[in-house]
């Protein structure tokens, strides 16, 4: 862990403020890198402080560049440098219970525990509540134990300070910005008021983001940028070196050796050398990057488990290095900053225990001695560590006592703080005490208790004195005076009127002592006005005719002595206020509402009278917000920011001092706009106009109402528009020129002599009305013995006012009573009239419904017969059903085939000639259509599917073609028929089960017997006999060969029964003489072309298969005629496969002819 700097003695150093009660923060201490390796030297530097804030507000932010990742060259190799901010808390430490001073609760809210990602940002708050504080209490922030983070705020990590009046809170934040891994650790917050102490503990976690590796050129990425530039590295600290004119950087080689390599295997002392003998300048950038290169660790033999790091144990405690051995029997030895660890029998210091495989070093009494380098050798191995011992803060026990003395008197200075031998510095007005043999202060130390004793005191030893501790400080002040006058009657506090005469007297001993009198701190001399007397012990001064000058803190100090004596002559004047200033008729003053209202009235008395405003029984604050009021030293003022209504009346001012009282009276009139109006009524709506009234707003403003503004808009816009530019005098307006059936509302505006009142709330929306046009192309829909179902067209004229419904009546032929058929308006335009008499002739008439009313009806010309008519089945098959419909084993076949006919047809279906079985197929029917639905198609679905509709005499029918395909199975027969260098020949026979789809091709596999591992050698190969070539000579092969249709490949393969051995060279081998053998062959159709149906408009495609050698010459011929240069069609031909595919216009029989030498030889 962290801890401050150490001198040659071991003792801590530590910063003290003067005048503070706690210690400065230390040093600040640079970051380093440490090496990939654990065992590593971890190096440390100790610039100086970054320089106090200026702010003295209680929002503070402190921001100076964190030194990260940065290793000075000063600290390569040191023992006893500091840990870096990156390297935590080691996790022993962390479990442990530091000892800290009794906690109280002054933390409020503490920072919790936090993960982040590599370049992310965090922020800790802690809260403490200030109520029973009397000045801000004192914050660190620390990353480990010792680490204080004040010195390391920068670009990383800032701490903000901030106060909130209200809750009496003291927020104190710390961001991490753009966080690295070793930022990652153990946190702690301390938090000192006085003698009151708190802290929480919080762990930050970093977690690593994988880079990529790149190559680089190392010491040209590791070269110095520019001086001071935004761009000189992120910890480049060359900006702070004086600027100086820099040079053409030399164009550096290409270098030849891979410097990575041997940082990687050098040791962390000869970083320098190696970077210096290569030309790398930045040392900090390279061993940053170093830092994050993976470095392969040596498992160590002779250790199972080294020590850690680093430890940390607190002064007098004590601590355990354990190490486990991979083999117990190899003998240990324990050093200490070198020197070996030897057991002794009286001194209990160190002791040694075996435990299983475990070593351990037993470290009691722990002190500042104790904090070194420890080290455990077995064999040639070692394992390394280093100690840090932790000394507690001296706190401040008992504190000083305020010392008033007089000349040649002794004085001593008592102060006990909470550990004996404890060092403590003595200082006088801030600066350090001089102790020594000459010194006239003399320090002595008992235990827990420290004295300051000066034997005879001077004049010049008065002062403030101070005890500063490493955990606090004491101070005191020290006052050292002449010994006293023999004083016989002292001043006395006098009360004058102005204008009276004024007499100060005293008596003192000696009486021969002169004396000066003072006012306020001025040397008063005597005057025509002023008397200064002396007699003997007797001292007078004499005022003739006091004025208000006359009046303050009056002083006689003898001359020689210390000593003074005052009094405090205080002058005296009735109050008075003086309206006649004010200059207004009656004390009347008139302020339009809205507007400021500031009343400045003087006053005068002496002392300055306490000054009161007055409304009724209500006394206006001078914290007022709005209305308040404010005295000085010659008027006091009455201030309204914005009038009000409310603000009319009297106001009394009421003066009040010592010598008297006044009052006065002022009034205040506040002229405003009228009330805004209730909202306005439309009691009457035209197609284009309405008629609105109101009533007058309930206030007038103080002034008569005059007339009235009318304003309108549309009820869906924001914009109004005044209808009126002359007032209107009446309570009543009619506005026209409105659109019809557009929503609208209107508003009104009051008017006085002082402006215009807010407008009203608006009316109702009102909508200018009018019924549509009758409906159009009333017709009858469908008739049954029943019901009549009618459609009409919407009215050619429907309004703004938009179409609620329709209304649908009908009347028996010869009555003239007229029924209505739907109870509720109908939004479609189709209604079907039920519960008819049975071949009755009825009328029908609909009407259009708004807002406005019911148009004017349509009526059907004639009379509807009510009796049902045949209508012809037909069924509509859809294009898709009209060739072969696939699916695949498993998935859903789902249906639906449209029909027409009236009445409801009857339908039926047939498979192959035979009933359906409902229990395999699902057949569902409705008034307009069939649905053939099956859950999991299986291979037996497939057929042809029969359709009858039937109405009465009249039938229609279709036939479905449903094919159910499956995966096929594999091939027979495979064998080996030949092998022959690095080839072998396969040939095998189709599936017997295609799957119910035609074969598409094969997919052949092969396994090194050896392995047994297969590998695909070809895909959609379309042949049944195949060359395998490229094989490893000496291996022993199996094969096997999975058939493929459109659903996939096989679920099984065969596999040939014996193996193919590729015989390796050198063998000899007696070739046989084999007798030519003729391979030509006429075409043959291996695969024929088949019927297909297609739909004009789309592509089709054409397949076959032909055997043939020499390649034979492809002619295809539509209706016996070649196709030649037809844009239409394309044809193509890959290993005896021919394919032909254009767009379907036309249908016909297409014939493909082959032709070849072989084929010619035959014909001829």
């Amino acid at each position: 862990m962290p801890e401050p700097t150490k001198k040659e003695d071991g003792q801590p150093e530590e910063n003290v403020a003067p005048g503070t009660g706690e210690a400065l923060p230390p040093a600040e201490i640079s970051l380093e890198v440490s090496p990939p390796d654990k065992d590593d030297d971890i190096t440390a530097s100790t610039p100086s402080p970054p320089p106090p804030s200026e702010d003295g507000s209680t929002h503070k932010k402190l921001s100076v560049d964190l030194p990260n990742d940065s290793v000075p060259e000063s600290a390569m190799g040191r023992k006893d440098s500091v840990w870096s901010l990156g390297d935590g808390q080691p996790p022993e430490d962390i479990d442990k219970q530091v000892e800290n001073p009794p906690l109280s609760t002054l933390l409020i809210e503490k920072p919790q525990s936090g993960s982040i990602s590599v370049g992310g940002d965090i922020t800790f708050i802690a809260k403490v509540e200030a109520k029973d504080l009397l000045r801000k209490p004192a914050i660190k922030w620390f990353k480990g134990k010792w680490m204080d983070l004040a010195s390391k705020t920068g670009k990383h990590l800032q701490l903000k300070e901030s106060f909130d009046r209200f809750t009496k809170v003291h927020t104190f934040e710390m961001h991490i910005i753009k966080a690295k891994e070793n930022y990652a650790g153990n946190y702690r917050c301390e938090v000192t008021y006085k003698d009151k102490f708190d802290s929480c503990s919080f762990d930050l976690e970093v977690k690593d983001v994988p880079e990529v590796s790149q190559s680089i050129d190392i010491r040209s990425a590791f070269k110095r940028s520019s001086e001071g530039q935004d761009d000189a590295g992120e910890l480049d600290f060359s900006g702070l070196l004086k600027h100086r004119n820099t040079r053409e950087p030399k164009q550096e080689e290409v270098p030849e050796v891979d410097v990575w390599e041997i940082l990687k295997n050098a040791r962390p002392d000869e970083y320098e050398k190696i970077a210096f003998m290569y030309g790398i300048t930045d040392l900090r950038g390279l061993l940053r990057r170093l830092k994050k290169t993976k470095k392969e660790e040596k498992k160590s033999e002779a250790f199972a488990k080294k020590l850690d790091p680093a430890y940390q144990v607190d002064k007098g405690g004590k601590i355990r290095l354990v190490v486990d051995m991979a083999d117990p029997t190899v003998d240990l030895k324990w050093y200490k900053n070198g020197q070996e660890i030897r057991p002794t029998p009286n001194n209990r210091k160190f002791i040694f225990e075996h435990k299983g495989t475990q070593r351990i070093l037993v470290i009691n009494n722990c002190q500042l001695n104790d904090d070194a380098a420890y080290s455990v050798v077995a064999g040639d191995e070692k394992s390394s560590t280093e100690l840090f011992v932790k000394v507690l803060p001296v706190k401040i026990v008992k504190e000083l006592e305020p010392v008033n003395t007089t000349v040649n008197e002794r004085i001593e200075l008592e102060c006990e703080v909470s550990e004996e031998g404890a060092q403590v510095k003595w200082l006088k007005n801030g600066v350090e005490v001089p102790t020594g043999v000459r010194s006239r202060y003399r320090v002595k130390s008992e235990g827990t208790k420290h004295w300051l004793i000066i034997d005879d005191a001077m004049k010049e030893d008065t002062g403030t004195y101070s005890l500063m501790a490493t955990g606090g400080t004491s101070e005191v002040r020290v006052q050292v005076d002449l010994k006293p006058l023999k004083i016989l009657q002292d001043l006395q506090d006098v009360t004058v009127l102005l204008g009276q005469p004024l007499k100060l007297h005293c008596e003192i001993l000696p009486g021969n002592v002169p004396g000066r009198w003072y006012r306020n701190g001025q040397l008063i001399q005597s005057s025509d006005r002023i008397t200064i007397l002396h007699r003997a012990k007797n001292h007078r001064i004499e005022v003739e005719s006091c004025t208000l000058h006359d009046s303050g803190d009056y002083t006689f100090v003898p001359e020689g002595y210390s000593q003074s004596l005052c009094a405090k002559v205080h002058i005296i004047d009735p109050p008075k206020v003086h309206l006649e200033a004010l200059n207004a008729p009656d004390n009347t003053v008139t302020v339009v509402a809205g507007n400021k209202l500031r009343l400045e009235i003087p006053i005068s008395g002496e002392p300055a009278p306490r000054v009161v405003w007055m409304k009724g029984e209500r006394v206006i604050l001078d914290t007022g917000s709005r209305v308040r009021s404010e005295t000085f030293s010659d008027h006091t003022c009455l201030t309204i920011d914005v009038t009000e209504r409310e603000d009319t009346g009297n106001y009394k001012i009421v003066l009040q001092n010592e010598a008297g009282e006044d009052t006065a009276s002022v009034k205040v009139k506040v002229v405003d706009i009228p009330d805004a109006p209730e909202a306005p009524l439309v009691p009457t709506v035209g197609g284009d106009w309405c008629s609105m009234t109101w009533d007058p707003p309930y206030y007038d403003g103080g002034s008569p109402i005059l007339g009235y503004f009318i304003e309108r808009k549309k009820k869906q816009s924001s914009r109004w528009m005044r209808l009126n530019f002359d007032l209107c005098k009446e309570n009543t307006f009619e506005p026209k020129k409105m659109i019809e059936g557009v929503p609208y509302e209107v508003r009104i505006f009051a008017v006085n002599a002082i402006g215009v009142s807010k407008p009203s709330e608006p009316s109702k929306p009102f909508v200018p009305l009018a019924v549509t046009s009758e409906p159009t192309m009333l017709v009858v829909d469908d008739v049954t013995d029943t019901t009549v179902t009618m459609k009409w067209r919407p009215p050619d004229t429907i309004g703004a006012a938009g179409l609620d419904g329709y209304q649908v009546e009908y009347c028996v032929e010869g009555s003239d009573e007229w029924i209505l058929a739907n109870k509720e308006l109908t939004e479609k335009t189709k209604y079907t009239i039920t519960d008819l008499p049975r071949e009755a002739k009825i009328l029908v008439r609909v009407k259009a419904i708004n807002a406005a009313g019911a148009s004017p009806p349509r009526t059907t010309q004639h009379s509807i017969l009510v009796k049902e008519v045949i209508e012809p089945p037909k069924i509509r098959i859809p294009r898709h059903l009209k060739q072969t419909y696939m699916r695949k084993v498993g998935e859903v076949v789902n249906l639906v085939v449209p029909f027409m006919g009236k009445p409801r047809p009857k339908v039926n279906w047939l498979k192959d000639g035979q009933p359906i079985d409902p229990t395999q197929i699902s057949i569902r029917n409705s008034d307009c259509d069939s649905i053939i639905f099956i859950r999991k198609a299986e291979r037996k679905h497939s057929g042809k599917y029969d359709m009858t509709v039937q109405v009465e005499n009249h039938v229609d029918t279709a036939v479905l073609d449903i094919q159910i395909v499956d995966l096929p199975g594999p091939p027979q027969c495979v064998r080996i028929e030949e092998v022959w260098g690095e080839n072998v020949a396969l040939d095998w026979t189709p599936p017997k089960d295609n799957g119910n789809a035609p074969i598409t091709g094969y997919t052949i596999q092969k396994a090194d017997k050896k392995t047994m591992e297969w590998y695909t050698c070809v895909e959609h190969y379309h042949r049944t006999c195949i060359t395998i070539s490229d094989l490893v000579v000496g291996n022993e092969y199996f094969f096997r060969i999975f058939s493929e249709n459109m659903v996939g490949l096989s679920e099984s393969a065969t596999t040939t029964k014996d193996s193919a051995v590729i015989v390796k060279e050198g063998m000899n081998l007696k070739n046989p003489e084999y007798i030519d053998y003729d391979f030509t062959e006429p075409p043959k159709f291996t695969q024929p072309l088949i019927n297909t149906f297609a739909i004009a408009g789309y592509n089709t495609t054409l397949n076959c298969s032909v055997r043939a050698n020499p390649r034979p010459k492809v002619i295809w011929m539509k209706n016996k005629i070649i196709i030649l240069d037809d844009p239409r069609y394309r044809m193509f031909s890959n290993q005896g496969g021919l394919q032909t595919g254009g767009q379907s216009h036309h249908t016909g029989i297409v014939n493909v002819l082959f032709s070849s030498k072989e084929a010619l030889r035959s014909l001829s």
